[in-house]
């Protein structure tokens, strides 16, 4: 940071505010403090016949790559809103939530992942404007060597698990550089 968005002044330094625990960007004119916080991400693990869908990214990063379809989530915006917007955005596909599939943590880059387990709602899905293929996959046609981030792998490899055990979990998983 460079100026105050509360006051406009320059004068911010990176310190531990008084009663906190970590360096926080204090302006020294107004006193305002800066939080920083992780920024989540919201998607869906979406079942259709006992496949699941991938979207294969037309955008960077990863461009190319498979992905389950998911975003950011937006200010003003409910996470399971936030999961059916992102399978709508990159699959064309509506979707019927089953309940949270799990909770996946990249500290090194501040995102936490939320990935519900859903339902294909209908038949219809197809490539959104950030997709250059959307298709069903078996868990022997996943191409597990082209998934853009490791919380699809996780997500994916807890699902099939999960499938063989005959159960369903929430899992807690991350991945620490």
């Amino acid at each position: 940071m460079k100026y105050c968005s509360s006051c406009g002044s320059p004068d911010l330094v990176l310190e531990v505010p008084p009663g906190d625990n970590r360096p926080r960007y204090t302006c020294k004119a107004c006193g305002q403090i800066f939080y920083a916080n992780p920024k989540i991400v919201a998607g869906c693990l979406v079942v259709h016949q006992g496949r699941v869908l991938l979207c294969r990214r037309s955008i960077e990063p990863m461009r190319g790559f498979w992905n389950l379809p998911s975003g950011y989530l937006e200010n003003g915006e409910k996470v399971e809103d936030g999961a059916l917007r992102e399978v709508l955005e990159e699959a064309e596909a509506q979707a019927t939530l089953r309940g949270v599939h799990c909770l996946y943590s990249l500290p090194h880059i501040n995102q936490v992942y939320i990935h519900f387990l859903a339902d294909l709602k209908g038949e219809h899905f197809a490539a959104g404007h950030e997709t250059l293929e959307a298709k069903f996959f078996s868990e022997d046609e996943i191409p597990w060597d082209h998934l853009a981030f490791s919380s699809s792998t996780y997500s994916l490899q807890q699902y099939f698990s999960d499938l063989k055990a005959g159960q369903h979990t929430t899992h807690i998983g991350s991945y620490e550089k």
